[in-house]
């Protein structure tokens, strides 16, 4: 597992695609420093820079970015011939990289979020947004890997799930953000460190509850799918 671990690693490095992770943490990072530079109250820019942005979009664009590459750049590539004819069970190819995945996420959006949080209220919201979005990687990540093994489009729909399921359903209609990762995250979040920065309609059971199904779903899902790939790298 860790020969897989180490080859997807050099692999995400190794592609440009690893170049579109460093924009949006920096343009977080750079709008609460402005922010808190220029004397804006906390409570001003602080939902729209922290959920608005680093919450609804660098966390989840990023897992996007990651947990489709994983997997799916070696499918389009014809790599993952590699893998498929190695003797190892499909549940060890689908974890290492599964969790590449949910560690190059959560580190790169850990820094960004732990700066603006600081900013904006405490080191305790900092930390919180940290844990609470790590956990958030993780589900994405398996989203985004079991996407990756179930369509030639994952980018495509994991933007749709991002953007119209999270960016608006669940901005509009209360009762669609029990299906919203983002939703978790902001629920963890709040419950780690109590804020009015933050604000959700679902519990904080409930978000923990959900966030295990969904990895644990899509984590089983992408090694079944997997299982069925051919040597080939074409589903049978």
């Amino acid at each position: 597992m860790s020969t897989v671990s180490w080859i997807t690693v050099r692999g995400l490095f190794g592609r440009r695609r690893f170049l579109l992770l460093l924009p949006l943490p920096v343009l977080l990072v750079t709008l609460a420093v402005l922010a808190r530079g220029l004397g804006v109250a906390p409570a001003d820019w602080g939902p729209p820079v922290l959920v608005g942005l680093g919450l609804a979009v660098v966390l989840p664009v990023v897992a996007l970015i990651v947990g489709t590459g994983v997997l799916g750049a070696e499918i389009d590539d014809g790599t993952v011939v590699h893998v498929l004819t190695t003797p190892l069970p499909r549940w060890q190819i689908v974890l290492p990289k599964l969790a590449v995945a949910a560690g190059v996420t959560a580190v790169t959006v850990a820094v960004p979020l732990f700066a603006a949080g600081l900013l904006a209220d405490s080191v305790r919201l900092g930390v919180a947004l940290v844990l609470a979005a790590s956990a958030g990687a993780l589900a994405y990540s398996a989203l985004f890997v079991a996407a990756s093994l179930l369509t030639r489009r994952p980018v495509l729909l994991g933007l749709v799930y991002v953007l119209i399921w999270e960016g608006l359903l669940s901005n509009v209609i209360s009762g669609t953000r029990v299906l919203s990762i983002q939703h978790y995250v902001i629920a963890l979040a709040d419950r780690l460190a109590p804020t009015d920065l933050l604000g959700t309609t679902v519990s904080v059971s409930v978000a923990a509850v959900m966030t295990a199904l969904i990895i644990i779903a899509f984590t089983l899902l992408a090694v079944n799918r997997l299982r069925s790939f051919s040597v080939a790298g074409e589903t049978s």
